[in-house]
């Protein structure tokens, strides 16, 4: 195994399909897949299934995409050290909500602190039309949020990560040893539906779009409730990568199960008023932001 393995198999993982990590590496497809294949050699497991519609990570791809990860960015966090930016300064508002907060947002505060230590980002939570609002008002500088809910004309999003929404269930629960399971069979089931940052309204689209309508056993804004509630046998849910723990607070498996529908991501992203000039140190944190997620700079 190498570096270079893991970076091509993180891009395959960001973006869903080969060839748009071909795109994003500036490679070739070919070159993509074969070092995808390595991987899995290397490692005597399947990482990615191969679909019509692109590359979805198995369990062990899911489970080995945050040690990739960490890996990957512990040799990023290595070669900056002796790049901080010292010599730029200012007070940055940055505004995320909740969502982005507890599950994207601190490692990331931490990394901007080192590489940055002359910028005082003040953070504010808030939902996503206060986040609208306030950036059109200028109140804040920038936000980090859910930019597949942003609506407003006036504001760019750039999308930085894009995180698959699973089906999840309790450990030994029926459809953990079936094939791919329809939306009409999960509404056979009780359901927990997360309500916070619009999940509810976006959960809705698809089903509707599928004719199709979960059988809502509870509505609650924490997640942390709805994986207790999955764990302990309540429901089942269906949510977003970023936000899934393989145990709940009481020490319950939760397993991840795949749809046979397409069901859309959970976009987490960079938004800006597009009139506002951007200061030194704005650039400065969409700069780390991009280079992070949408630049293949690590070069082995």
């Amino acid at each position: 195994m190498n570096f270079k393995h893991l970076k091509y198999f993180v891009a395959t993982a960001d973006t869903g399909q080969v060839s748009r990590a071909a795109k994003l590496l500036s490679i070739s497809q070919s070159s993509v897949t074969s070092s995808v294949r390595e991987l899995e050699a290397h490692l005597g497991t399947t990482l990615f299934e191969r679909r019509a519609q692109g590359m979805e990570l198995t369990k062990a791809g899911r489970e080995f995409l945050q040690a990739a990860r960490d890996i990957l960015e512990k040799i990023e966090a290595a070669r900056q050290i002796d790049q901080s930016s010292s010599e730029i300064n200012g007070t940055l508002t940055l505004a995320a909500s909740y969502t982005v907060i507890g599950y994207f947002l601190p490692y990331h505060l931490g990394r901007l602190t080192q590489l940055y230590p002359g910028i005082d980002i003040q953070v504010v939570e808030l939902n996503r039309q206060s986040i609208e609002e306030q950036l059109l008002q200028a109140h804040i500088d920038m936000a980090v949020a859910l930019t597949s809910n942003i609506q407003r004309d006036g504001i760019e999003t750039v999308t930085l990560l894009k995180s698959p929404r699973r089906l999840w269930v309790p450990a030994g629960h029926a459809f953990n040893t079936g094939p791919e399971v329809s939306l009409a069979r999960i509404a056979q089931e009780p359901y927990i539906m997360l309500t916070v940052d619009e999940a509810a309204h976006s959960s809705m689209k698809y089903w509707n779009r599928h004719n199709a309508s979960p059988n809502i056993k509870l509505r609650t804004s924490s997640v942390e409730a709805v994986r207790s509630l999955v764990a302990n046998g309540q429901g089942i849910t269906i949510l977003s990568d970023m936000v899934y723990r393989p145990w709940s607070l009481e020490g319950r498996r939760i397993e991840i199960v795949q749809t046979d529908v397409d069901i859309p991501t959970m976009d987490v992203g960079l938004a800006s008023n597009k009139t506002k000039v951007a200061t030194p140190a704005m650039k400065a944190v969409k700069t780390y932001f991009t280079n992070t997620f949408l630049s293949p700079k690590l070069q082995f």
